[in-house]
């Protein structure tokens, strides 16, 4: 029988390559997973293949920058208490635009205190990021809400089983740099492309080569396929290869990802918002303390990546 926990020894050794370290566009991302972890190809596929049917792995799919392509903000919502729980439910079930939406449970009484619902939030060009955050507080009950923008993105390595590896206090080679968000405009052969990309896989679709039957669906050729989507990588709109893995609840034989999950707000001084001046660090420099406080009441785990609000 085919291991389909994490722990499994070659398990791990894919999944420290295919959880975060497949950047941009790669014409054939199951072998350069294989070239990387050391592991055949054959392998590899049937591996990601187990445990996406275990729910070991809870999809696999091309990440996408959306904020270049939508604008977007961190949201805080102000909801009485007895309608938290209906409007964290319509945010995650039934608002499409939301995505990470967290409840927190853990602030003490202060000035910022009142707003315990934290969303992300991403509208169509064109609508605006205020109409649409005002209908919604009309649907769940609300009292008020603050939108903050993120006028640079920056991004977190979200390799669960590579992160197990490193020391505490280790930092990056190179200082994590910024992305100026700046909402970008396609066309109708770029959007057909990007629509294919982005389209989560299927057990059935984990074979070698995988973008010949999305440009197939496309109905385009595949050099051409490639071409724009390398095209569209160059414009810094597509994100990472990734295999997710399933970190909020344990797995089929009882075994967790990770035991803590969080909201992290950073407040630096005017000037110092740039994070490529700073190197990343392990994440389990933070108090444990600190993290358990979080973890009662979220439901969906976020590190956002905003590097200066309004």
């Amino acid at each position: 029988m085919i291991a389909t926990e994490h722990t499994d020894a070659v398990n791990s050794k894919i999944l420290a390559i295919s959880e975060d370290r497949i950047q941009g566009f790669v014409r054939e991302p199951f072998s350069e997973i294989a070239r990387l972890s050391g592991v055949e190809e054959t392998v590899v596929l049937h591996r990601i293949k187990v445990m996406l049917t275990a729910g070991t792995i809870r999809r696999v799919r091309q990440t996408l920058l959306a904020t270049n392509l939508a604008d977007g903000a961190l949201v805080a919502w102000k909801v009485p208490d007895d309608r938290l729980d209906g409007a964290f439910d319509f945010m995650f079930r039934q608002d499409s635009f939301s995505g990470h939406v967290v409840l927190r449970s853990t602030d003490s009484k202060t000035a910022r205190s009142e707003y315990k619902l934290w969303t992300t939030i991403k509208v169509p060009q064109g609508f605006g990021l205020e109409r649409h955050t005002n209908i919604l507080l009309k649907k769940v009950g609300g009292e008020k809400v603050k939108i903050m923008p993120a006028k640079g993105i920056f991004t977190l390595g979200v390799g669960h089983v590579r992160r197990k590896t490193i020391e505490p206090g280790s930092r990056a080679d190179r200082p994590a740099g910024m992305i100026r968000t700046q909402v970008v405009e396609l066309n109708d052969l770029e959007w057909r492309v990007l629509t294919a990309l982005k389209r989560e896989f299927t057990t059935e679709e984990i074979v070698p080569s995988p973008w010949r039957n999305r440009a197939k669906d496309a109905d385009l050729p595949l050099e051409l396929f490639f071409s724009v989507a390398e095209h569209l990588d160059r414009r810094k709109i597509i994100g990472r290869f990734s295999t997710f893995l399933e970190h909020v609840k344990p797995s089929t034989g009882g075994i967790r990802v990770t035991r803590f999950n969080g909201l992290f707000h950073w407040a630096v001084p005017s000037g110092m918002e740039n994070p490529g001046r700073i190197r990343s660090r392990s994440a389990r420099d933070l108090d444990p303390l600190l993290l358990a406080r979080g973890r009662t009441r979220i439901r969906q785990r976020e590190y956002h990546g905003s590097c200066s609000r309004n």
